[in-house]
């Protein structure tokens, strides 16, 4: 289960975007013989534009490497097709045909060009796509498209997910008759590391918003959000995060100088980071949801630097997991990193507000019986103060648990 309550909300339609979702026979049964929605169409009004970012992984998997070309070839997109428990990943040519057969599919039923729509998957990497399965279910996405669908949506792009994750907002503009809305689904529970998150996230609004300024602003905010997030060091070869204006307002964000620009701004970064959070509230046997901030930093390169090495240190983790207040760990991770010339006498670590380390070992003030009271938490917050300058960095994190190995020994049997 996730730390804390991820509750999926109540999504509010936006105009021209409808989704659906089908049980192609990708994934197996439930264990109670419930079949598993493992494919989603989502479609969007001609009026919409597309930005995306995508993983960094060399081995990309031939979705992504489609989704590329046929976002580059227009940005007016107008399905969105992503099947779950097949990633279509190290496939080689086959895995392209594969993930082209399923736009091509999408666009003879629709009546489209195939680079109009744009192919995603997630799950097993190594295994053939089997996308006849697909290819017969896009009759009936097609004809259960919905504008409220969302919820089922969310469910059918889960993998090793406990629950569906999503976001809604509805904000009043002064001088709009319309409402700014922005709706996202997410998934993501393990393989989860900067340079995007196994993660697949698609968040849509309904303003119209010009084509550059649109990516600009993807790129800014999945850099603060779902590129500060870790469960457990690894980047996936699918990740793919798209953020969709579906034009269907009288939101007009034409550049940064448009009146509704900085409120735009602000809904979409609060919605990336909402997702981002419950991504890591629900990665794989996590037990604690744990705020790492690196604060009077030189740079913002070396405060990721130091949270990546204490949220990457299995040491740390499974501490965390103990609730154990080994802040020996902690530091010895921070030693590390490879902060060049950090003079640790200058360091201070807390946990919450309880300081454990100052000038260069355990704080006079410190209680073992004070640390543990925090360890004992399902959220911590770990602050490390450098005192090198003023740049502070946050990521998110877990601990690591035996649930963790136990999903990933047994997530192919």
């Amino acid at each position: 289960m996730p730390v804390g309550e991820v509750n999926f909300p109540e999504m509010m339609p936006i105009v021209g975007v409808k989704l659906s979702a089908v049980h192609a026979g990708i994934k197996k049964t439930s264990a109670a013989n419930k079949p598993k929605l493992d494919v989603m169409l989502m479609a969007l009004p001609n009026t919409a534009t597309v930005a995306g970012v995508y993983t960094k992984n060399a081995y990309c998997a031939a979705p992504v490497t489609l989704c590329k070309q046929h976002t580059s070839y227009s940005k007016n997109s107008r399905y969105l097709i992503v099947n779950s428990g097949n990633a279509n990943a190290c496939t080689g040519v086959e895995g392209i045909n594969a993930a082209a057969a399923m736009c091509q599919a999408v666009a003879k039923q629709a009546g489209i060009e195939t680079p109009l729509v744009l192919p995603f998957s997630t799950g097993v990497i190594g295994e053939p796509l089997p996308v006849e399965k697909i290819e017969s279910a896009i009759p009936e996405l097609l004809t259960t498209l919905d504008e409220r669908n969302w919820a089922l949506a969310a469910e059918a792009i889960m993998t090793t997910d406990t629950c569906p994750k999503g976001v809604c907002s509805s904000i009043n503009i002064e001088g709009c008759s319309d409402i700014l809305m922005i709706n996202g689904i997410a998934k993501g529970s393990g393989m989860i590391n900067p340079n995007m998150a196994t993660m697949l996230a698609y968040v849509v609004t309904n303003a119209v918003v010009e084509e550059s300024l649109l990516q600009e602003l993807l790129n800014e905010a999945a850099n603060l959000s779902f590129n500060r997030i870790t469960i457990d060091g690894d980047t996936s070869t699918n990740d793919s995060c798209m953020l969709i204006a579906a034009g269907s307002s009288d939101i007009v964000i034409s550049d940064k100088s448009s009146p509704y620009y900085l409120t735009f701004r602000e809904a979409i970064f609060d919605a990336f980071t909402d997702l981002a959070q419950k991504v890591v509230r629900d990665g794989e046997g996590a037990t604690k949801f744990v705020t790492v901030q690196i604060e009077e930093g030189a740079d913002s390169p070396e405060c990721l630097q130091v949270a990546y090495a204490i949220a990457h240190s299995p040491l740390v983790k499974t501490a965390l997991f103990a609730s154990d207040a080994n802040w020996g760990r902690v530091v010895a991770a921070i030693g590390y990193a490879g902060v060049e010339n950090l003079d640790v006498d200058n360091v201070s670590v807390y946990l919450d507000d309880i300081l454990i380390v100052e000038k260069g070992g355990r704080a006079h003030s410190y209680l073992e019986s004070a640390g543990e009271a925090v360890m004992v938490k399902d959220e911590i917050l770990l602050r490390v103060c450098l005192g090198r300058g003023d740049v502070t960095e946050t990521i998110w994190t877990t601990d690591l648990s035996h649930e963790y190995v136990t999903i990933n020994a047994e997530y192919r049997t």
